[in-house]
């Protein structure tokens, strides 16, 4: 260790961004003066209304947090039976599909970007096979033309977990308009957030009033309630927190920009570092993460463990695979590739007020970790 090169403060792998309190504060006196607290608020009626012009799409339903949107929307669409994906994934997406009483069936995922490798989704594909939970990871969009195609062709559903991809676009669309229902995670530590939040985009307008009694108990009258529906309602000062962050949005992804050019300058040249994510072409990125790849665990582990000295602190993300965890058990299988990136992941320090004079002392640290200047 070289002490010149601890940073005084600890720089965790994520930080939340905070708006201004001003703005803030100004947004939640309204709640104070027409006592709404939640059930579809004047608040989340404008934030609604907001996503829907900024992501350019028509219908969208708001929640609580993105996993109980993620299990609303497989309801919502009465899947059934089997669903593939991905282990490399948060634990929230495979806990969705067994929550709802579905079979989990997973798929090795790409090198290139660490999705559903979309060449091997047809060969999992069963009798019982309802639907493609597909990962967009990192920010970085699956295959989408691909699983399109294989929808189409076996009448499947798609779900995508866009947790990561907030105002991502692909071709010029907007990543939410893509598949049945995308979810995307309002929680603190995502590019967007509203303290705690989500939100289904969903192509078919019909889905508007099912989802919205889902999440309200499945309540669709005063006298009625036609589904078994859970508490996943969006609350005023969730909503207050994702307009003031909205106004800000475009301002906080490019200074991610800024903080993962930095990385890409001073890093991709470094020897042991394998990987460094991809600039996808006609893609519209978000800069959610800044993950590189080690040689192997033990040196990822190692770099993981001594960075801690210096006050930086990263995260082994997505590790272990779904497939390793212990409720899970019973669905470990050979998964090279997934595993692979698994062991050797370690993902950054990445938010919007890093400064790039911190990231620069960071690649000094990793390059020096690594042998350079020994």
């Amino acid at each position: 260790m070289i002490t010149e090169l601890k940073i005084e403060k600890p720089i965790h792998v994520t930080k939340p961004k905070l708006p201004d309190f001003e703005i803030y504060q100004e947004y939640i006196k309204g709640i104070w003066e027409n006592q709404w607290l939640t059930n579809d608020g004047p608040l989340h009626e404008r934030f609604k209304e907001s996503l829907r012009g900024y992501l350019g799409i028509n219908h969208l339903e708001l929640f609580t947090n993105g996993h109980l949107a993620l299990e609303t929307a497989i309801k919502a669409l009465n899947i059934t039976g089997e669903v593939i994906t991905t282990p490399f994934t948060f634990a929230s997406t495979v806990h969705s599909i067994v929550n709802c009483g579905l079979t989990p069936v997973f798929c090795d995922i790409e090198m290139e970007n660490f999705t559903i490798d979309t060449d091997q989704i047809e060969k999992h594909i069963t009798s019982r096979t309802s639907a493609i939970m597909a990962v967009h990871v990192f920010g970085l969009p699956c295959n989408l033309e691909r699983i399109e195609e294989l929808a189409q062709k076996h009448k499947l559903a798609v779900i995508y977990d866009a947790a990561h991809t907030f105002g991502v676009e692909v071709n010029g669309r907007s990543i939410a308009d893509y598949g049945d229902v995308s979810m995307f995670s309002f929680h603190s530590t995502k590019v967007f957030h509203s303290i705690e939040g989500g939100l289904l985009s969903f192509r078919d307008g019909d889905l508007a009033p099912k989802l919205k009694a889902l999440k309200n108990f499945g309540i669709t009258s005063p006298d009625s309630v036609d589904y078994v529906g859970t508490n996943a309602k969006m609350n005023e000062f969730q909503a207050a927190m994702g307009l003031s962050n909205l106004q800000t949005i475009d301002e906080d992804i490019h200074k991610r920009k800024l903080v993962h050019d930095t990385y890409i300058e001073h890093l991709s040249s470094v020897e042991g570092i394998r990987h460094l994510p991809n600039s996808m072409e006609n893609v519209k990125h978000n800069y959610s993460y800044f993950p590189i790849l080690l040689h192997d665990q033990e040196t990822r582990d190692q770099l993981h463990e001594s960075l801690k000295n210096y006050n930086v602190f990263t995260r082994k993300y997505f590790y272990p695979l779904c497939t390793e965890f212990s409720c899970y058990a019973e669905y470990k299988q050979d998964m090279p590739i997934a595993s692979s990136v698994s062991e050797r992941i370690l993902c950054l320090p990445m938010y919007t007020e890093l400064e790039t004079e911190i990231v620069h002392q960071i690649c000094s640290i990793i390059r020096y970790e690594l042998g350079e200047g020994r």
